[in-house]
């Protein structure tokens, strides 16, 4: 199986809930959304509302770093990265029995 990568920047917050459900429609493996800075914030929410509102089977896995970047003149500054995992349930992926 594969995996989608959405990288979150300065979007709206549903861009990227339309992003992640579009990507759970070709049956990743997971779908993992990335971001740094100030952008996690918005990361974090998207997974949120996809979880609350649409997609209520899905785990999350988190990952956090920092990444070096080159800043002005005054050398470089560290930035604050994110990763979110998102999983569908594996009882969801079974068919009921009925």
């Amino acid at each position: 199986m594969s995996t989608e990568i959405v990288y979150v920047g300065s979007k709206p917050i549903l861009a990227y809930v339309t992003a992640i459900l579009t990507s759970f429609n070709n049956n990743p493996e997971k779908v993992v959304l990335k971001a740094r800075g100030r952008s996690i914030s918005t990361a974090v929410d998207a997974a949120e509302v996809t979880r609350n509102r649409f997609l209520s089977d899905l785990t999350s896995e988190i990952t956090i770093g920092t990444e070096q970047m080159q800043g002005d003149d005054r050398g470089p500054r560290n930035v604050s990265t994110i990763e979110i995992i998102l999983r569908k349930s594996p009882e969801a992926k079974k068919p009921s029995g009925s």
